[in-house]
């Protein structure tokens, strides 16, 4: 029987009684679990313990730190590699033996990226959002997540859309990830309203341009530096969408590509709104 993998992995919860199961049997070879919890009161703190995860309670102050730099800073870890992992994430079989190669042979790699494909109210897509690379396997010395605001973004307690960034070069895992993150409509239009949230107030506050720089890899840096000239862009809406079901080809997922391409022209909207309803009322203090 193979020893367990020497990785500390961070699952960060609220409320997930629904998707922690099959996460966290995903991961039954690592050495250390950590649940990072935000007070569930839905059975998700007793599924933890019952699969022998440690449960850590996070304390959400308002701005920051959130749930997963919290975590890097303050969980006493055994292992010098870590790996983040959304409960409505799994990771498959051969991620095991990947894992365990990648950290006996990393060298000077300082994180690993993993693809990930999204499942859309019943069906994995193919096009959109794929792929979909993530920085998650890295040394926990070496990387934390992005700081872009110190603002209250009505977005929640955990990170989502900031990156982790580490110091030192950066490679790709082979294995990917299953992201349960969209069973139905109602779940994304929840989700995407906070979302938007945080990206009126990084827009407003404009942290995207004043951080770019600092990132490490330059995949993420093209990304960021399109972000930014996106929002110089009139029809944002129109163009995400047209991203999603055009360029990314969503329109070979069918019917959910084409809904998920349409929800997503929506959340830049929303965007859109927010950041000028914050920017108005922001000049409207000034002037007061």
């Amino acid at each position: 029987m193979n020893q367990r993998v020497p990785v500390s992995i961070i699952v960060p919860i609220k409320n997930e009684a629904g998707n922690l199961p099959r996460c966290l049997a995903s991961i039954t070879w690592a050495e250390e679990i950590f649940v990072v919890d935000s007070q569930s009161t839905d059975g998700s703190i007793e599924i933890a313990q019952q699969a022998g995860a440690q449960v850590v309670q996070f304390q959400f102050n308002g701005t920051w730190p959130k749930k997963k730099n919290w975590a890097l800073e303050n969980l006493p870890f055994r292992n010098e590699w870590v790996f983040i992992l959304d409960a409505d994430e799994v990771l498959p079989p051969e991620a095991e033996d990947e894992l365990r190669s990648a950290i006996a042979n990393a060298g000077d790699i300082a994180g690993y990226w993993i693809n990930r494909r999204f499942m859309f109210i019943g069906r994995w897509l193919r096009h959109a959002y794929y792929p979909n690379w993530n920085l998650r396997l890295f040394r926990h010395s070496l990387g934390r997540h992005e700081k872009l605001t110190d603002a209250a973004t009505a977005s929640g307690d955990n990170e989502v859309h900031e990156h982790v960034v580490v110091q030192g070069p950066t490679a790709r895992l082979r294995c990917e990830m299953d992201h349960y993150a969209f069973p139905s409509v109602d779940v994304f239009i929840e989700k995407h309203n906070r979302y938007s949230n945080w990206e009126a107030r990084v827009a407003t506050d404009r942290h995207l341009a004043q951080t770019s720089g600092q990132l490490t890899h330059e995949r993420v840096g093209r990304r960021r530096q399109l972000k930014l000239l996106s929002h110089r862009l009139p029809f944002r809406g129109l163009l995400r969408f047209l991203y999603v079901y055009v360029w990314q080809k969503g329109f070979l997922d069918g019917r959910e590509g084409y809904y998920f391409a349409r929800l997503h022209g929506v959340y830049e909207f929303l965007s859109v709104a927010k950041t000028y309803e914050l920017m108005k009322k922001s000049s409207a203090e000034k002037g007061a």
